[in-house]
Order: structure tokens, then C-alpha cells, then sequence
């Protein structure tokens, strides 16, 4: 089969095709995930979008790292999950060169160069994931200064503390003061409308129809962490304890400070609590103070992230949303 339409690859990879294709003088052949093991000698990327307007593009960038590689062949596959995205696989010789990966089509497209093995998706395994602007869109401590009418104040600090300049447990000290004497009725304002992240939920309901353990580690509070797993169905949660006096924020926090460190003990022990098979753990943060929790994991993924984290994970969701992870996944 040939054709020089742009959509045409992808249209016949959807078909779950047995023949090959020929586009523009190259020639592709179709692989099942499940029926290639992984080869010594080869690589592999994941192109993960989420409109057919992406494949124009994409198209052009696939060509482009045949020609660079003087391939007579591409081998690719259609990548399926529940979340409504698109994905292909390609297996290559070798690595796409500097000036290739530059050239990616990022705005449209995510792009995975798969280099170790990657957790599957059909064996339960453990996602560890932070709460503000990763499972939600705000920083909740930034919410309750402007309630409280600090916000100015304490967005400052957060966002030294997000960029690696303060230690997190004084940041969060220096935080938390400005909130002293504020009523805590706007705990539970708050509450009431924590905005998840865009693909949140499908990404989760997928992890959990395989049976995957799922946990929020937070640098936030315990009243929101708590109102995520009621309403997400998370098996753990973990956050700093605010304390309450009288109806009002004392300005302090209470009991352990769940800080850098913490969050990748709770990977460490969730682990060994649920006897999460070695390779299955996902860790999900976007700040510095997750550094730590992503080096643990065995895939750890920075959405969003700040320079610092995005740099050190194995992976960065950088313009799509949460639906990609599943695609990071072997089946």
C-alpha cells in the first residue's frame, strides 16, 4: 500500500495493518506491541499526540530520521491505552541525533526515548504523585494567603522553594506564618473546589483498572490531600498537619514535616507494603522539592516541571497533559 497523503500512515497504522506501506519512498512495516520484545542493538521513541492536525508534522519529522538514518524500513506500531490519545512506536538502529530531537515538533506532540525498561502497565505497580500543580492546578498555599489576603507575600517564597532557592521545611515555616489568625473556614472553601489537573482522572481510572497502588505525597496540607483520595479513590495520602486554635490558623504546623526526603520514603515504604515488584514504580512531581521522589521511582515523570526537575526526570510532560503516562507504560 502507497500514498502521499500526510494522514495516511496513521490511518493505515490504526487499521492494525499485516502488509507494509509505502510514504513518500520509504517503506514501513507494522509491529504489535505485545509481539516485539526489546532487541539488543536498538532504540525505541514513543510519539504521543492528541489531534490529527499533529501528524502533518509528524510525518515530516519521521521522514526526516529515515532519511538521517538511511533506513530502507521503519518499523512501527499503533500504541494503545484507555485515555483518549494518540501514540506510535518506531524502533531504530541507533538514537536520533542532537538536531533531530531539537527539530521534534514539541508544541504538538510528546516525544519518549525509551532507554531502560519501562514499567508495565499490566502488572500492578505503584504511582507516587504530588499534589500542587501536579494532581491539582494550584498551590493550595497560595490559595489560602490570597483568602487570607497574604497572597503576595507567600507566593514569593513558594516560588523560591519551587525553583530549589529555600530549604523546604523554613520556606514552608516562613509560609505557614503568614497565615496566623486567619479563619479557618477557608480550609474548607478551599476544599470545595480543588481544580485537577487536566487528564487526572483518566490517567488514575486507567492505572487502577490494573491494579496499580496509587499515593499523593505532598508538601500541601492534610485537608486537601485527604478531599483528593476520598474523591479519587487513592490509596494513601500524605501531607503537612496545619494547626487549628480556636477556629483560627495558628501560623505552624504540627507532627513530622513531610518534606524532599519524605516523599521518597513513601515511595520506599509503599513499596514494601504492597510488595511492588522491582520496575513498577511511577513517581510525579513538578517542583524541586520532588527531586528525590523522582530519583527513587523507577520512571520518574516532571510535568510541567521547573528547570531543575524537568532536567533530572526520565521523562517531561511538557505540553500535553496527564493522559500521557499510561503511554510511558510497556503493556
Amino acid at each position: 500500500m502507497s500514498s502521499l497523503d500526510p494522514h495516511a500512515l496513521f490511518l493505515w497504522l490504526a487499521s492494525q495493518p499485516s502488509l507494509g506501506f509505502e510514504c513518500q519512498g520509504y517503506r514501513f512495516e507494522a509491529y504489535q506491541e505485545s509481539t516485539m520484545p526489546p532487541r539488543a542493538g536498538t532504540v525505541r521513541i514513543r510519539l504521543i499526540y492528541e489531534t490529527p492536525s499533529a501528524e502533518g508534522a509528524l510525518l515530516a519529522w519521521i521522514l526526516a530520521l529515515a532519511k538521517a538514518q538511511a533506513l530502507e524500513v521503519l518499523p512501527i506500531a499503533a500504541i494503545e491505552r484507555q485515555v483518549a490519545l494518540h501514540c506510535l512506536e518506531l524502533t531504530l538502529p541507533r538514537e536520533p541525533s542532537a538536531a533531530l530531537l531539537e527539530a521534534f515538533p514539541y508544541a504538538m506532540a510528546q516525544l519518549h526515548l525509551i532507554k531502560e525498561p519501562l514499567p508495565r502497565l499490566s502488572v500492578p505497580g505503584l504511582l507516587v504523585m504530588d499534589m500542587d500543580s501536579t494532581a491539582i492546578q494550584i498551590e493550595c498555599i497560595d490559595e489560602l494567603a490570597a483568602m487570607a489576603g497574604v497572597g503576595a507575600q507567600v507566593a514569593a517564597i513558594t516560588e523560591r522553594a519551587m525553583q530549589g532557592e529555600l530549604d523546604f521545611a523554613q520556606s514552608l515555616g516562613q509560609r505557614v506564618a503568614q497565615l496566623k489568625g486567619a479563619d479557618a473556614s477557608i480550609i474548607t472553601r478551599l476544599c470545595e473546589r480543588l481544580p485537577f489537573t487536566p487528564g487526572l482522572v483518566a490517567m488514575l481510572e486507567e492505572l487502577k483498572s490494573h491494579d496499580w497502588r496509587l499515593v499523593v505525597a505532598s508538601g500541601g496540607f492534610t485537608p486537601f490531600a485527604a478531599q483528593l483520595q476520598q474523591q479519587l479513590g487513592l490509596d494513601a495520602a500524605f501531607a503537612n498537619e496545619l494547626v487549628i486554635t480556636d477556629g483560627q490558623l495558628a501560623g505552624e504546623v504540627s507532627g513530622t514535616i513531610v518534606d524532599a526526603q519524605f516523599k521518597a520514603d513513601v515511595l520506599a515504604r509503599c513499596q514494601t507494603q504492597w510488595q511492588i515488584a522491582k520496575g513498577q514504580s511511577i513517581a510525579l512531581g513538578d517542583g524541586a522539592n520532588d527531586l528525590p521522589l523522582i530519583n527513587a521511582a523507577d520512571l520518574g515523570i516532571a510535568y510541567h516541571a521547573k528547570p531543575k526537575l524537568a532536567a533530572a526526570a526520565d521523562v517531561h510532560i511538557s505540553h500535553l497533559d496527564l493522559r500521557v503516562v499510561p503511554y510511558l507504560l510497556a503493556r
